[in-house]
């Protein structure tokens, strides 16, 4: 019988995403938390100040590419130009959360 692989046992990996464009005011946040929830990532998201949105997102790497595509297009109304995309620490974060503006 071949052996089933639990999801969990993937090897887990954090990104830190900086998402620039016409990206706050037009529900990235929501879409975001939506996206990360159905792909089954951790993290969380949260405007800057500055007019951008960041996100950390932490699961296998092939579910974070797919959120990665998902987040240059973004939800309908947003307009997205850039996305920077670094390495970073797995937060103890349960889930996938809207986090308030820094």
């Amino acid at each position: 019988m071949p052996e089933v692989q639990d999801p969990s046992s993937q090897d887990t990996v954090a990104r830190l995403l900086a998402i620039h464009g016409k990206v706050q005011g037009v529900w990235y946040r929501a879409s975001a938390q939506a996206e990360a929830t159905r792909l089954g990532l951790r993290g969380w998201v949260r405007n800057r100040h500055e007019g951008w949105v960041e996100a950390l997102v932490i699961g296998p790497q092939a579910r974070i590419d797919d959120f990665i595509d998902w987040a240059r297009q973004g939800p309908p109304k947003a307009d997205v130009a850039r996305i920077e995309i670094s390495a970073a620490d797995a937060d103890a974060v349960e889930g996938f959360e809207q986090r308030p503006t820094a």
